[in-house]
């Protein structure tokens, strides 16, 4: 079945792990052609709100609406519209560069593997280095290898959990401008990020979030660190 959207709407969702509260009550709504910036300290729950988004968590309350759908009603459809970035980068160590993404556009199921991972490698700007294994690679060479094979199958909505740490600003700059392609071509972004510089450059819509509560959504233009200083403690640690 076909599956596609163009908003991703969180409503009144919580999570909690026996006493322990991770979200309470967060909603919000990020859209085509967007980039959303998840901010906050350690332990405010941002992980925990992206990994429902992947749908590798279920609300305890609330739904994650995908367009008119929650995650239960798309089903695998949905997952098939996802793409991941975590802090493990999925990556194989001892495979090229070519053999890790033509594995996973098999496991994704995309047609024409060959001209797909050919032009992932050189977006990646590894196609000079596409028969090196991973294991010889910086971690900006990793990193943008691992977002291409999170682009591979084409999904509507990406969602990236501290993609700039450990990177030099070259790596940071050319993540940011691919992120401003893949805006322009109408995807949906959700990023977990500590670093407030890279996010001024990149944000369209800014939430921050502390114990596990939504304390700040609104458009980010010139207003991250206005937002960030307002709502959270000084002395807190973004992460």
């Amino acid at each position: 079945m076909s599956f596609d959207f163009t908003e991703v709407a969180v409503r009144d969702v919580s999570r909690h792990y026996g006493r322990r509260r991770a979200l309470a009550g967060v909603s919000l709504t990020c859209r085509s052609g967007e980039v959303l910036g998840l901010l906050g300290p350690n332990g405010a729950g941002k992980s925990t709100l992206l990994s429902i988004l992947a749908t590798l968590l279920v609300p305890s309350t609330g739904q994650v609406y995908y367009g008119s759908h929650t995650a239960g009603q798309a089903g695998p459809a949905l997952r098939a519209r996802l793409g991941f970035l975590s802090h493990d980068l999925h990556l194989y160590p001892e495979l090229t560069a070519r053999e890790n993404l033509e594995f996973f556009a098999r496991l994704y199921g995309v047609e024409a593997v060959s001209e797909r991972v050919t032009t992932a490698l050189g977006r990646a700007g590894l196609t000079a280095r596409s028969e090196d294994v991973v294991s010889g690679f910086s971690r900006g060479m990793r990193q943008r290898l691992a977002l291409e094979r999170a682009l591979l199958h084409e999904p509507r909505l990406l969602l990236l959990d501290e993609p700039f740490t450990g990177l030099d600003d070259a790596s940071v700059a050319a993540l940011v401008a691919r992120l401003h392609e893949l805006r322009a071509a109408d995807r949906i972004i959700v990023v977990v990020t500590h670093d407030l510089d890279v996010a001024e450059r990149l944000l369209d819509k800014v939430a921050v979030l502390k114990d596990g509560r939504l304390v700040a959504f609104d458009d980010a233009h010139g207003r991250i660190r206005e937002h960030y200083r307002a709502h959270v403690a000084v002395g807190d640690r973004c992460s």
